[in-house]
């Protein structure tokens, strides 16, 4: 586009008369009758005259042939005029043409971007469809391999360095062995440190022959197979594990247990939710999935665990029992197992009725009470968050509370059945919490305390301050809940005509 000097230029037009050039400048503001006159002093020629026939408009892909009439000439005349006058408007028409495309420009980037989107939405709207496809089946549950394929082997990701990556403090080694230790200071490398010391610190790498470097491998083995959930993760296993490492040395289990059972409950805390998927199992039944078809709707999740567990221990250089003879491993094997399967809350009645009717006559030397005794300290072990102090244990409840919800929304979306307890528009944190406390965490420590009476102080009072804590915290809701009914009452009958 030009500039508002160029937009108003006067225009030349050069004639040839008799092999004379004359010079006609005409303005923009220039009329036909004007131009008529223009021409006529040019040429030299008495107004409305005719014009010789040799008259050549340069630059012009025409001539003009000037006749004896002067109507003729004069409409002629009043023609040429009105087309150099629209010449004057070409840069305003440029300008206006620009500003046109400007704006079609503006209008195609639009429709572009709305294009973008559309296609973003047919993507997602795809996706759905696919996934949707895949629920009604009802046979799919995500793993991160399948039994079916025989070849795949679960090995670490990366190899392990041979020396000691990083050295505990020695506050930190006591931290280790209290309930109190918070979990959520550590790095998931830091984590396989703590729990590498667990093993060495209990005498199981001496006791057992563990290759160090093999224990090493599994322990990040063990790491790659737990997945990204909100709550079940690898710092859960974690948490589970060092719970039960404080556990033995607060009930000096080591001197009640053998060294077989001692390693039974840590592997076990370490594997004990290996690659769980974040659906419960009320889901993989209810939605009739992979995992449940294949366990007949038997803890399929706990049976899922146990056998990414031995899958690890399976490939030689994570196989923490290889030196191990056969008839402890067929025994390890099957303690391992049976306390895994001891944390499908299903059957939570059924192992603490057990559990408190050995409690009478309690017989470390009788292998079934011990065997009961482990899956209790499992259990307290899996469930222990509000054992510790709150700013740690709360944390976990709003995990807990998120992975519900993710489970619970997808059931809604299937069509299937919800718990209240998982369901966002029912739930709150404390009414969460009080029930689960009352019911199920408080009355099993309690009976734990009949055994170990030092559980009471360090384990069970924290239970009861966390209960009463939360149960403020509903007061408050309730409170605060009766506030807002009372507002609406009055709000809607003020509205009242």
């Amino acid at each position: 586009m030009g500039s508002g000097s160029s937009t108003y230029r006067p225009k030349c037009i050069y004639l040839d008369i008799d092999g004379r050039i004359q010079k006609v400048v005409f303005s923009k503001y220039c009329n036909s009758k004007d131009i008529m006159d223009l021409f006529c002093i040019a040429t030299g020629l008495p107004r409305f005259n005719a014009f010789p026939s040799d008259i050549l408009f340069k630059g012009f892909p025409f001539m003009f042939v000037f006749l004896e009439k002067e109507e003729l000439f004069q409409n002629v005349l009043t023609q040429v005029a009105e087309q150099f006058s629209r010449v004057f408007k070409i840069n305003e028409l440029k300008t206006e043409v620009a500003n046109h495309l400007a704006m079609l420009e503006k209008k195609v980037e639009l429709e572009g971007l709305k294009v973008v989107e559309i296609e973003k939405c047919k993507s997602d709207i795809k996706k759905m469809r696919e996934e949707m496809a895949a629920r009604n089946t009802r046979t799919n549950c995500p793993c991160k391999y399948s039994f079916l394929d025989e070849n795949k082997k679960l090995t670490p990701r990366r190899d392990v360095p041979s020396y000691q990556k990083y050295m505990l403090s020695q506050e930190t080694i006591e931290a280790l062995r209290k309930p109190t230790f918070d979990v959520w200071l550590w790095e998931p490398n830091e984590m396989l440190s703590c729990l590498e010391h667990m093993y060495h610190d209990l005498g199981l790498v001496k006791d057992f022959n563990i290759n160090p470097i093999t224990l090493k491998r599994w322990l990040l083995c063990i790491h790659d197979n737990y997945r990204n959930n909100p709550f079940h993760n690898f710092r859960h296993c974690f948490c589970v594990t060092q719970m039960m490492y404080s556990m033995i040395s607060l009930c000096n289990l080591q001197e009640k247990f053998s060294q077989v059972d001692i390693l039974i409950l840590m592997t076990a805390a370490v594997c004990h939710y290996l690659d769980h998927p974040g659906y419960n199992n009320t889901y993989q039944i209810n939605a009739r999935t992979e995992l449940a078809v294949r366990y007949n709707d038997i803890s399929p999740l706990e049976n899922h665990h146990c056998a990414v567990a031995f899958q690890i221990i399976a490939q030689p250089e994570c196989n923490i029992f290889s030196n191990i003879e056969q008839e402890h491993f067929k025994r390890i094997r099957q303690g391992i197992i049976t306390l895994i399967l001891a944390t499908d809350m299903a059957r939570h009645a059924e192992i603490l009725e057990s559990f408190k009717e050995k409690m009478d006559n309690f017989d470390y030397s009788n292998e079934e009470h011990g065997t009961c005794l482990k899956m209790i300290l499992i259990k307290c072990c899996d469930i222990s968050n509000e054992v510790r102090p709150m700013e740690v244990a709360e944390p976990w409840v709003d995990c807990l509370l998120e992975e519900y919800f993710m489970q619970s929304d997808r059931e809604k979306s299937e069509g299937l059945p919800v718990a209240p307890f998982m369901d966002r528009d029912k739930v709150t944190k404390p009414t969460a919490q009080i029930g689960f406390l009352k019911f199920v965490l408080i009355p099993m420590f309690e009976t734990v305390t009949k055994l170990f009476p030092e559980v009471e102080e360090v384990m069970l009072q924290p239970l009861w301050e966390s209960r009463d804590r939360y149960e403020e915290l509903k007061q408050i809701d309730d409170g605060m809940k009766e506030v807002i009914k009372g507002l609406e009452g009055v709000r809607h009958s003020n509205e009242a005509p």
